[in-house]
């Protein structure tokens, strides 16, 4: 795992990096109890920086399923390859935008899940549409999106475009990390 001093040198050159902490336990449980992990065999995480999803994500998957990890910060991305050797593990050094090119005919089926941390705030809206637009055919029948960001998103950062592509969309808030946040949680 990247140390703390790094993380946060990683957030001030970089724009992209979301916090300028990792998401805590109890975020990441907040958003992870909305997947099925006795169902989920392809899951995607945007962002996934220092891993603390991907950790848990890890842990709790089915043994047969497959995670799939796209970080556009190279530091970032050095540091989880180094600490996700597991083979049920595939990283991509990419953008989101890409994700019907990186996962396209490697897996049998589409992703059941897509977990992003990415800001969206900082995105220009046209890439935020993009993004949200590849997400949502990227994913399987009813696959969700669950999307987490810094709880003052607006809902034209986020929400509006969900709400475009999406059958059903929800969001809630952690208050118990640092800062808090806004869950969305967006249904195909």
């Amino acid at each position: 795992m990247m140390n703390t001093v790094n993380y946060v040198k990683c957030f001030l050159r970089d724009k992209n990096v979301a916090s300028i902490t990792p998401t805590s336990p109890f975020g990441v449980k907040r958003v992870c109890k909305k997947i099925d992990f006795s169902k989920a065999r392809l899951i995607v995480e945007y962002g996934p920086g220092t891993g603390v999803f991907s950790e848990f994500l890890l842990q709790n998957m089915h043994p047969a399923a497959h995670l799939v990890l796209i970080e556009r910060n190279p530091d970032m991305f050095k540091c989880l390859k180094k600490s996700f050797p597991d083979e049920r593990v595939h990283l991509f050094n990419d953008s989101a935008e890409n994700i019907g090119e990186l996962i396209n005919g490697q897996w049998n089926n589409k992703p059941d899940y897509v977990i992003s941390g990415i800001p969206f705030s900082y995105l220009p809206d046209n890439i935020r549409q993009n993004i949200v637009r590849q997400t949502h055919q990227a994913l399987g029948d009813k696959g969700k999106f669950l999307a987490y960001q810094t709880f003052c998103q607006k809902d034209d950062h986020l929400l509006v475009h969900l709400e475009q592509f999406f059958r059903r969309v929800t969001s809630e808030f952690e208050l118990l990390n640092i800062p808090p946040m806004r869950i969305y949680e967006a249904i195909k």
